[in-house]
Order: C-alpha cells, then sequence, then structure tokens
C-alpha cells in the first residue's frame, strides 16, 4: 500500500515546483538550479554541526550560493557556466567532506543524494504545504515582474520593474524549494522536478499562465505515477523471488 503521506507531500511539492521551473526554462537557468540543488548537503552537514533546523540551514547555504553568483558575476572575471560549475562542484565536495567527517552521527547519505520520499512525516507535510503555499503567494503576486524581467530586462527596466530584484526574488524562491523538497527527492534529483515538467509544459501550452498550470499538473501526475510505478514493480519482483 502506498503511503499517503507519500502522496500528500508528493503531489505538493510538485504543484509548487511546476509553475516555478518555468522561470528555470524560460531563464536558461538549469544549471543553476543544479547547482543550488547541490549547495543543499553542505547545508545538511553545517545543519547537523551547528544544531540548526537542517531545511533553514539548506535554505541558507542556497541563498548564499546564489548571492555569490551575483557578487562574482558583476566582477566579470570568469564566465556564469564557468562560475556555475566552481559553485556547485565546490559546495557538493564540500558538503561530502564534512558528512564524511561526521562520524559521531548516524548519516543516511543516500537518503539526501536521492531523497526518501516513504519517510515523510506530518510535520513534513505541514512544512511543505506551509511554505509551498508562500511561495505561491510570491508568485502570483509576483508574476508581471518576473515575467516582465524574463523576456527582456531592458524593457522591464523601462517600465520601473527593477530586473535584477526579480532576479533575486526568483533565486531565493529555488533556495526555498530546494530545501522544502530535499528530503522528498534528494540533492541529486531536485532539478529534476524543477525543468522536466516544465520542459514538457512547453509543448503543450500556447501562454506561460497555461505553461505554469500545466507544468504543476504534469509534476503531480509524475510523482503519483512513479509511486504507484514503484509500488508494482516491488510487488512484481517479490513474485518473481517467490
Amino acid at each position: 500500500m502506498i503511503s499517503s503521506r507519500a502522496l500528500i507531500a508528493g503531489v505538493g511539492s510538485a504543484l509548487v515546483t511546476g509553475p516555478l521551473g518555468c522561470f528555470v526554462v524560460w531563464r536558461r537557468m538549469a544549471y543553476f538550479g543544479d547547482t543550488m540543488a547541490h549547495s543543499a548537503l553542505l547545508g545538511v552537514a553545517l545543519s547537523i554541526i551547528l544544531s540548526l533546523n537542517m531545511t533553514l540551514g539548506v535554505f541558507a547555504v542556497a541563498a548564499f550560493v546564489a548571492g555569490a553568483l551575483i557578487i562574482l558575476q558583476r566582477q566579470a572575471t570568469l564566465s556564469t557556466d564557468a562560475l556555475l560549475g566552481i559553485l556547485s562542484h565546490s559546495t557538493l565536495a564540500v558538503g561530502l567532506v564534512l558528512v564524511g567527517f561526521l562520524t559521531t552521527v548516524r548519516i543516511d547519505l543516500m537518503g539526501f543524494l536521492f531523497g526518501d520520499i516513504l519517510a515523510v512525516s506530518t510535520q513534513d507535510i505541514a512544512i511543505i504545504y506551509g511554505r509551498g503555499i508562500a511561495i505561491s503567494a510570491i508568485l502570483i503576486l509576483g508574476w508581471r515582474p518576473l515575467l516582465a524581467s524574463t523576456v527582456s530586462p531592458e524593457l522591464a527596466e523601462a517600465e520601473g520593474l527593477r530586473p535584477e530584484i526579480s532576479r533575486l526574488v526568483l533565486m531565493i524562491l529555488m533556495a526555498s524549494v530546494i530545501a522544502i523538497a530535499m528530503k522528498l527527492v534528494g540533492v541529486l534529483l531536485i532539478t529534476s522536478l524543477l525543468i522536466i515538467p516544465a520542459a514538457t509544459a512547453r509543448r503543450l501550452s500556447a501562454t506561460p499562465e497555461q505553461m505554469a498550470v500545466v507544468s504543476a499538473l504534469l509534476g503531480a501526475v509524475a510523482v503519483i505515477g512513479g509511486l504507484f510505478g514503484s509500488k508494482h514493480g516491488i510487488r512484481l519482483r517479490a513474485l518473481r523471488l517467490w
């Protein structure tokens, strides 16, 4: 039997990541999303070392990486893809090293890397939906400036919409999503939840708003299909062993 908590948490995460993933696809920020996701493991390690709330630690590190990228881009010493590569692999490597030194704490590294949706608790669901509603509200309220700065930063600036602020808001929202979805899909698979539904929805939608809705629905269908597929796969494996 599929855990109802896993189903509820998975669908909730997909409904939030779908619309946000549209901006990732439109802005061609897939590698940036990957970089922030990889930094989550460093956030986990620091949270354990400093005895902090893990969600808060992951968010703080992801937000720090986003800020570091903005500062480094302004210096124009390296290209954006080179900076992303450095930040992505550096944070992942440092996170793995710190986790390796935590010998006194039992850590499920595979769970952090690939997630464990079946281990979701009622408290996790409350966090996912509470913060998910907040993220969705910010997206809805800031939809026009976010979309305008995505289509043309120059025109958005001419209209007084301040595209740099929109970009910063988008980065913070991505850090928030990564922090709440890490336990479900893991550090290495968070980006897929952002990109794949949005990229698929792009072929099926006529307007940006329609794409956001379709992306959310496709993500939810993917989660449900994955859980039921896993259930039947385990059942078939058990029958073969028997």
